[in-house]
C-alpha cells in the first residue's frame, strides 16, 4: 500500500514539474516575442536642397515606416532650411549639434527601441557624423552617401569612423558616389556594411525612362526593391 502512494506522490511530483516547465517555456517564447517585436524608431534626415516636406522625403517616409513596422519616421528640418526661405546649407559639421538634439529627444520618447539614423545625401553624412559623436544608435541608412567633396577628393576619413552597421542604396549613376571608390571605401571600414545598387538610378534614385523601358521596370518597383533590401539589413543587423 505504502509504494503504491509513493508512486502515486512521484507521478504528481513529476506532472508538476513537467507542468512548471511548459509554462516556463511559454512565457520565455512570450517574452522572447515580445522583445523580438519591439518596433525601430528612425530619425530621417533632408538633404541641402530640400526640406523634410518635400514629396521626395515623404514618399520614403512612407515606404520607411512600413517596411520596417517602425514606431515611429521623425523627420525635421535643419535651421538654414527652416521659415520658407531656400538657403544656402552651412557645412555639415555645424548642422551636428542640431540634429544631435533631435536623436536625443527622440530616444528619449522611444526607450527600448531600437535607434536608427537615416538620411538622404547630405542628411546622411551628418547622420554618420552624429553616430561618430558618440550618439548610441543601431544603424545607419545612407540614402545617396556624397562621397565625391567639392574638389572631387573622396570623404572617406568620417565613413572609416563610424562602427555601428551601415546600409548604403546609391544610384549607378550617382556622379557624387562613384561606385568603384565607395567600393574601396567599404573594403577599409571597421563595421558590418551593405550596398544596394539602384541600377540607373542618379543622386535621387531617379530612372530614366528608356532604362526603365529597357528593364521592363518602374521607378516605384526600384524603389520598393531597395527599401526591402534596407528591411532585410534591418532585419539581420538591428536586434
Amino acid at each position: 500500500m505504502s509504494t503504491r502512494r509513493t508512486s502515486k506522490r512521484r507521478r504528481t511530483v513529476q506532472k508538476e514539474e513537467t507542468e512548471d516547465r511548459k509554462k516556463q517555456h511559454v512565457e520565455e517564447e512570450v517574452n522572447g516575442s515580445s522583445k523580438k517585436q519591439v518596433s525601430p524608431v528612425v530619425v530621417f534626415a533632408h538633404g541641402a536642397g530640400a526640406p523634410s516636406t518635400s514629396d521626395w522625403m515623404i514618399r520614403w517616409k512612407e515606404m520607411l515606416t512600413k517596411a520596417l513596422n517602425t514606431a515611429e519616421v521623425v523627420t525635421f528640418d535643419y535651421p538654414y532650411m527652416s521659415g520658407g526661405k531656400k538657403r544656402a546649407p552651412p557645412k555639415a559639421e555645424k548642422l551636428v549639434d542640431f540634429h544631435s538634439n533631435i536623436v536625443k529627444e527622440v530616444a528619449a520618447k522611444y526607450p527600448g527601441h531600437p535607434l536608427i539614423l537615416a538620411g538622404k545625401s547630405m542628411g546622411s553624412r551628418v547622420s554618420c557624423m552624429v553616430a561618430v559623436n558618440g550618439i548610441a544608435s543601431s544603424a545607419i541608412v545612407c540614402l545617396g552617401y556624397p562621397l565625391k567633396g567639392a574638389k572631387g577628393a573622396s570623404r572617406d576619413e568620417l565613413l572609416l569612423q563610424v562602427d555601428v552597421p551601415i546600409m548604403f542604396v546609391q544610384g549607378s549613376k550617382d556622379g557624387l558616389c562613384p561606385l568603384e571608390k565607395l567600393d574601396a571605401v567599404r573594403k577599409k571600414m571597421k563595421c558590418a556594411n551593405e550596398l544596394y545598387v539602384i541600377d540607373g538610378g542618379d543622386h535621387s534614385f531617379k530612372i530614366g525612362k528608356k532604362h526603365l523601358q529597357l528593364a521592363e521596370s518602374t521607378q516605384e518597383e526600384a524603389e520598393k526593391l531597395a527599401v526591402h533590401a534596407i528591411a532585410t539589413f534591418v532585419s539581420n543587423h538591428v536586434k
